[in-house]
């Protein structure tokens, strides 16, 4: 029997989307054996360090490709979001998977009295180890402190509710939130007119395989959204054109017009050191 080996980080959320993908594969494209490998890469390994720390604009990808390229894994389900610009000359990203809501959002601790970044007090303290969203913050919301929080979305969850956290809120994908069941904390959603827009490919699944691998793409092909894909291929053109990787502060919102116009706005936070 032919077997597809499918790749992922290892995180809950990851886990959680490479398997809607197997699910969906053995009900659209049965046949094959699909598997799937959880990989470690360099930023699951340093649960500590910002991410404008690392010195590399693959910080999720570069073990995956590795794996890819020597024929270990056929397929790399990534987060759109977290995908580099450039890609290794031999892979490419070959499907984007439909889109689930691109938003950030607010999540409060449990029991707070506030659902609002706008209702929180001076000197708040806000959780999130984007460079985009602080950089945001802190334009639109100069009376609340971003601090770092790192660690797959259980993690930060822990860590906002415990007794003696220093966090108010976090913000966060609602994407992920909703892949794994969280979706009942969200206590706010975020868009332009509260002056925080989302990564450029944010809530999008992306399947990368080596160039060239028609058969591996003919098996994918039924995940392929148009919309999403036209959409999340202007955002992330306009992050190569600004030579940013995936964690640069560039903040995007795209919205369609019956079915041809679109409209597109772009922000580029100030550098937060």
């Amino acid at each position: 029997m032919e077997v597809v080996n499918i790749g992922t980080r290892r995180s809950q959320l990851a886990i959680a989307q490479v398997d809607s993908i197997v699910k969906h594969l053995q009900t659209f494209a049965p046949g094959p054996e699909y598997r799937s490998q959880v990989v470690s890469t360099m930023a699951d390994e340093n649960q500590v360090k910002s991410f404008q720390d690392f010195n590399a604009k693959s910080i999720w990808t570069e073990e995956l490709e590795k794996l890819l390229i020597e024929k270990k894994l056929d397929v790399i389900v990534h987060c759109l979001k977290d995908v580099p610009t450039k890609l290794p000359e031999s892979c490419t990203l070959g499907i984007i998977c439909e889109r689930e809501d691109p938003r950030d959002v607010v999540v409060m601790k449990n029991n707070s009295p506030h659902k609002k970044l706008q209702s929180l007090p001076a000197g708040a303290i806000v959780g999130t180890s984007s460079v985009r969203r602080k950089a945001q913050i802190m334009r639109h919301y100069p009376h609340l402190i971003c601090e770092d929080v790192r660690g797959n979305l259980n993690t930060r969850l822990r860590k906002l509710d415990a007794e003696d956290s220093s966090y108010d809120c976090l913000i966060l994908a609602a994407a992920g939130l909703k892949r794994i069941d969280l979706g009942y904390r969200i206590t706010q959603y975020l868009g332009p007119e509260d002056g925080m827009l989302y990564a450029p490919g944010q809530g999008a699944l992306a399947l990368e395989v080596r160039e060239g691998d028609e058969k591996t793409l003919k098996l994918l092909s039924s995940l392929s959204h148009q919309t999403t894909t036209l959409a999340c291929s202007a955002e992330k053109s306009l992050l190569k054109t600004l030579e940013g990787g995936c964690s640069a502060p560039v903040g995007v919102h795209t919205d369609w017009e019956g079915d041809h116009l679109w409209k597109f706005d772009l922000q580029t936070p100030p550098q937060i050191t």
